[in-house]
């Protein structure tokens, strides 16, 4: 898993109008091809009777699938500016459409350019960009008697926390950076004078607004 990346939190969309033609951005976060085209197959049939539905997307770790599609603007107008927008703005895993319908004046290729740039970053941001950070889960599992102390501490240190179970242990599940998993484990042993017990569970990505 790499540290972090940024992608968009949920489903947005903006329009804005040049020239009469409307352009309606659309961006979405996916985890595969397979919803990308699901999610550009859905708009081009909520907006069947638009002009075009142009789009881009771009998914992996290392952005391994990069598509684009014109969908009928001249090649290079559409698709590659959106395109364009998610790598500038170093997005991940997310799907664009930008639909046009168009208001009878023409724009030639710069303004197409422009129009469709402006089209696919109004539609990111209405989705809202984000961060995830990769976080590892830790079981923190301890005797009732230390859970005052512990919980106490872990307020201190604004750590992330899920659900706490109660058997006959205490087990609380944290979610340090993965890159400091192993410095929060050395500080709970020392914390709970090698009492406590850590169990690893799965590394997750959490949503941040900013880097931490």
């Amino acid at each position: 898993m790499i540290a972090s990346y940024r992608t968009v939190q949920k489903h947005g969309a903006d329009e804005i109008i040049i020239k009469r033609s409307r352009f309606i951005g659309q961006a979405l976060p996916v985890s595969s091809e397979e919803e990308a085209l699901a999610f550009i197959a859905g708009v081009k049939k909520e907006h069947s009777m638009a002009t075009h539905n142009c789009s881009a997307y771009m998914i992996g770790e290392r952005n391994e699938i990069q598509k684009q599609s014109d969908d009928g603007e001249p090649s290079g107008t559409a698709g590659k500016p959106i395109l364009e927008v998610i790598r500038n703005m170093d997005l991940k895993n997310v799907a664009v459409v930008v639909t046009r319908y168009f208001g009878g004046i023409m724009l030639g290729a710069g303004g197409l350019i422009r129009a469709y740039t402006d089209g696919a970053v109004a539609g990111i941001q209405a989705a809202v960009p984000v961060y995830k950070v990769s976080h590892q889960e830790l079981l923190a599992e301890i005797d009732y008697t230390w859970l005052g102390k512990v919980e106490n501490e872990l307020r201190n240190r604004n750590m992330r926390m899920g659900d706490t179970e109660f058997t006959n242990k205490v087990i609380l599940r944290c979610y340090p950076l993965s890159a400091e998993a192993d410095s929060f484990a050395d500080w709970f042993t020392d914390l709970t004078q090698g009492q406590g017990n850590i169990i690893r569970g799965e590394h997750t990505y959490i949503e941040h607004s900013e880097l931490p």
